[in-house]
């Protein structure tokens, strides 16, 4: 019997901002994989006629004049279209590329796309949730590919495309694993609180050694060394408070207040979805984003009786 041919689009999008109800794309890139092989591809600059901020430029290099002669988005957005066709899309964080597209795709034809979302970066945390990043970079490391011209559609594109077929293998290994146990997930749901329980004792008796620890050097003991050469040593370190409003004007003088303030984004996004802010306001802020990602948690409620 033929092997069923499954076709999957992997693409990546460059574009002039982060806010992509009024930021459009710059450049186009994607392959089409045919059981996980390449067999086509397909690149475009795109003139977004209209600014590109400094900082996306900062981050993939595509300048006015790189795409002053490149098709339009209207002119663009019919063949994108066409290589995409009604296949799954495959990208990293790929909310971000999917609704750029999608945008683009109403202003042009007044329609949205409909394809299925593929998402690599969501997988990769799937089957990988120990590595400390799950950007394309670690992926393509993980994997032992060459990631070229990275921050380009094109090489971004190549990189992921080469990747996602081993990390799928593993991701659909994993869904089936996860398949067979759904008929035990009451079970699984106690086995699971039993773990968290025993993770929060053991938490605790790691405290209550530490407790221990301390005591002994304050009290004068010296470091101890393990028969596997592991070194138990005490440090103590002061720290202070400071009037934020206060120094808020020296640590823009230096340049030092992004890494000395960090932003909470939850209460931000709360802020600008509220009522409690003018519309010029909502559009500085909006006009400052960097990132857009999607999350997705399982939450255990606990019973307070």
């Amino acid at each position: 019997m033929a092997r069923k041919k499954i076709v999957e689009i992997v693409l990546d999008t460059e574009t002039t901002g982060l806010d992509y109800t009024k930021e459009k794309m710059v450049e186009f890139a994607a392959v089409r994989l045919e059981n996980g092989k390449i067999k086509d591809e397909f690149q475009t600059l795109i003139n977004p006629q209209q600014h590109i901020r400094k900082s996306s430029i900062a981050i993939h290099g595509i300048t006015p004049d790189m795409v002053e002669d490149a098709p339009t988005e209207e002119e663009a957005m019919p063949k994108i279209l066409e290589f995409m066709g009604d296949y799954p899309i495959v990208a990293h964080n790929a909310i971000f590329d999917y609704s750029f597209i999608n945008e683009a795709a109403k202003r042009v034809t007044g329609n949205g796309i409909n394809n299925e979302r593929i998402d690599t970066q969501q997988m990769f945390k799937e089957v990988y949730p120990d590595l400390e990043a799950h950007g394309l970079n670690a992926l393509t490391d993980k994997f032992k590919v060459e990631l070229t011209n990275h921050h380009r559609a094109m090489g971004d594109t190549m990189g992921l495309a080469l990747a996602y077929p081993k990390l799928k293998k593993l991701y659909l290994q994993k869904c089936d694993w996860e398949s067979k146990e759904l008929d035990n997930v009451d079970y699984l749901f106690e086995r699971f609180l039993r773990i968290q329980n025993t993770i929060n004792v053991l938490q605790s008796e790691l405290q209550d050694l530490k407790s221990v620890f301390k005591l002994y050097f304050e009290l004068g003991g010296k470091p101890v060394t393990s028969e596997e050469g592991d070194m138990l040593v005490y440090n103590s370190k002061q720290s202070f408070g400071y009037d934020f409003d206060v120094i808020k004007p020296v640590l823009e003088d230096i340049g030092a207040l992004s890494k000395a303030a960090r932003i909470n984004t939850g209460f931000i996004d709360r802020l600008v979805n509220g009522h409690s802010l003018e519309e010029e306001q909502r559009e500085i802020i909006r006009n400052a984003r960097t990132e857009l990602t999607e999350t997705r948690n399982v939450q255990v409620i606990k019973n307070n009786k």
